[in-house]
């Protein structure tokens, strides 16, 4: 097939993934009304259903991810604050920069370890002591998975409790947090223990077609409701979206496990051909190409229907729209490009 055609096999993200036809029978069929009045019924439930399923007080339906970090990092920080983020972080490196360029609000970012996270030594030398001379230190915000690595219980719950003890609000990037809670088979509360607010992604793996939302206080919430709008993010008859996120929460998550397995099986049979591959933990797996390799793999798969963003460090992504028999498709494609030297 020609590279002009339609991908049968999307590897790319799993933000590539297409709403089921009972997503949008449930889409379609959505009591709706004008969520900037606060009237739409399926926004409210869903709202009501994700703040209670992760334990905060309440919580505020968005049009995506970026948006609801951005509304949180500037409703605990205000102009010429800091946050610690890492350098890795979606926040910091992947969202145009928008805390410093919207908010006024510097990021102090920080290498990230192994596992995702950011030592505790890190963090506690990059507070600002209180002198005029220096931006106040006020959040620490860390991303759960990253790079579909998933962060441990027990440094959450150290990074958390240091960054209270030293005076700081805590945010979670739920990217892929439910992608977390299934491969650590832990509960939504115990996930997001320790801070202070949290977005959570309805889209990617889960398959809705948009939407996060944002967990935290009322006073969080209120002053993310207030930077909302003032972001271009108020919307009217948004039940339609929020419909497919309970859809996706009521049969989306559990599945996630099949996703992780996808990713463990494709990873091993690409470690067959004598790639690099490290091992995925969840839907996400890095593969090494050969340069030489790039331009030619890339047209190679093209034919066959297989889409992905073929680089040095190849990015390889797994999700619902991609069960174990377009992954063993893919892998065959692999198989079948006829050399692999160096």
């Amino acid at each position: 097939m020609s590279s002009s055609s339609p991908p049968l096999i999307d590897l790319r993200s799993d933000t590539v993934t297409q709403p089921s036809p009972g997503m949008r029978a449930a889409m379609a069929a959505a009591p709706v009304g004008d969520d900037v009045y606060g009237d739409d019924p399926t926004v409210n439930r869903l709202q009501h259903v994700v703040a209670e399923r992760f334990g905060f007080e309440t919580s505020l339906f968005f049009p995506t991810g970026t948006q609801s970090n951005l509304a949180a990092l500037m409703s605990h920080c205000g102009r010429g604050d800091e946050f610690i983020v890492g350098q890795e972080a979606h926040t910091y490196k992947y969202e145009q920069g928008g805390a410093a360029v919207l908010a006024s609000i510097q990021p102090q970012p920080l290498e990230n370890e192994p596992h995702g996270g950011i030592a505790i030594e890190r963090i506690a030398a990059a507070i600002k002591p209180d002198d005029l001379h220096f931006a106040r230190t006020r959040l620490l915000a860390l991303e759960n998975t990253m790079g579909g690595r998933v962060l441990p219980v027990a440094y959450l719950h150290q990074a958390t409790t240091f960054a209270h003890a030293r005076g700081l609000r805590t945010h979670l990037d739920g990217a892929r947090i439910f992608n977390a809670i299934v491969k650590l088979k832990v509960n939504e509360r115990a996930a997001v223990a320790g801070f202070d607010s949290v977005s959570v992604c309805l889209s990617k793996g889960l398959g809705a077609p948009a939407g996060s939302v944002l967990l935290g206080s009322k006073e969080v919430v209120n002053a993310a409701r207030r930077w909302r709008k003032a972001l271009g993010g108020g919307m009217r008859q948004a039940g339609i979206l929020a419909a497919a996120g309970l859809y996706a929460l009521e049969h989306n998550v559990e599945r996630l496990a099949e996703d992780h397995a996808n990713a463990a099986f494709f990873a091993d049979g690409l470690r067959d051909l004598g790639l690099p591959v490290a091992p995925p933990q969840t839907n996400i797996f890095y593969v090494d190409i050969p340069v030489r390799h790039v331009d030619p793999l890339t047209e190679h798969l093209l034919q066959r229907g297989i889409r992905a963003s073929i680089s040095a460090h190849t990015r390889l992504v797994t999700h619902l729209d991609v069960p174990r028999p377009k992954i063993d498709a893919a892998l065959q494609a692999f198989r079948e490009y006829p050399d692999w030297s160096p």
